[in-house]
Order: C-alpha cells, then structure tokens, then sequence
C-alpha cells in the first residue's frame, strides 16, 4: 500500500486545498483525493508539482509499505 502524507504536509504549511491547487495548478479534485487517501493513480507531473511547493522529496509525500501476505500451508 502508498501511504500519502498531503494532509500532514497541508498541516504543517497552515494551507487548505484551494491554496495547494492555486500555486501548483493542479485540480482540486486530485489534490483532494490525495489528502483523503482515496486516489488510485498520480501523475509525474502533480508529484513534481507538490514535491516543489512543499519543498520535500517525494518520499516525504509518499510511503510505500508492504502489506501482510497471508502465510500458505507451504510457509
């Protein structure tokens, strides 16, 4: 699973959706989906968007962590 840290990130800096979306150009929707964790896909682009007004690597904005893989009667 890709844990996003928009909200946090948001949190930090004091600023609302509308404002992320002004000074990076992106929609409001993907900004939303990405605060909300229901996004199913990003693009390079709004990545590099978001990295740049935050000032953050993209790992600081996204985290991938694995998921529990159910044990088979082989394990």
């Amino acid at each position: 699973m890709i844990k996003c840290y928009l909200s946090r990130l948001m949190g930090d800096k004091k600023v609302r959706v509308a404002d992320v979306a002004r000074a990076t150009g992106l929609h409001r929707g993907t900004i939303t989906l990405l605060y909300e964790e229901t996004a199913v896909r990003i693009e390079l682009d709004a990545m590099s968007k978001l990295c740049a007004y935050f000032e953050c690597r993209v790992e600081d904005l996204f985290e991938y962590i694995p998921e529990a893989v159910p044990k088979t009667e082989n394990d």
